[in-house]
């Protein structure tokens, strides 16, 4: 009996290894390790993976409030650029702001809230967070970005302004534990 229990304990450790998730003390938070791609983040325990095919690299989201989610999407950049080649945190802002809102319907109207950098190792992040206006409702989103191996990183959470007093500083520190290598 306790050689199946402990088979039975060892197929789900490595199941959850090879998925990349793997549980984090008590702060509600679970880790998401991307090996192949090289980064990793926190996200809230009871979030979902969601399989989404040509947009980004990886989504979760709330099983509860299903619009509420996190999102990596990974963009090519020459090897040589570094994040301040691309400019300040308010331009990198502004102009991801523009890209999204030109890929989106014309109905989606954003506004860059704050911006500002910070060093991790020898890593530089800039930590963007968003208004955004939507035709029928209004969300707050904070990024991440970074860039690393000739690519660019944007890790992004999402939740309605209803919800963002609620989870705001949960979101912080998910969007905060976004890193590369």
């Amino acid at each position: 009996m306790l050689k199946r229990i402990a088979a039975v304990l060892l197929v789900v450790l490595i199941l959850t290894l090879q998925v990349g998730v793997a549980p984090v003390g008590a702060s509600g938070l679970k880790s998401y390790i991307d090996s192949t791609d090289g980064y990793q983040f926190l996200y809230p325990n009871g979030w979902l993976p969601v399989k989404v095919s040509g947009g980004p690299d990886v989504v979760f989201h709330d099983l509860i409030e299903r619009s509420e989610n996190v999102s990596v999407i990974i963009s090519p950049v020459p090897k040589d650029k570094t994040l301040a080649d691309l400019g300040t945190p308010g331009e990198v802002g502004y102009k991801l702001m523009k890209n999204a809102t030109a890929q989106a319907d014309s109905d989606r109207k954003a506004e860059l809230v704050n911006a500002e950098a910070h060093e991790e190792g020898a890593k530089t992040y800039y930590i963007l967070e968003y208004a955004v206006k939507l035709p029928n409702q209004d969300r707050h989103n904070l990024a991440s970005v970074a860039i690393s191996r000739g690519k660019l990183f944007t890790f992004n959470a999402s939740t309605t302004e209803k919800r963002w007093e609620k989870v705001h500083k949960m979101l912080q520190q998910v969007v905060n534990s976004f890193s590369v290598y």
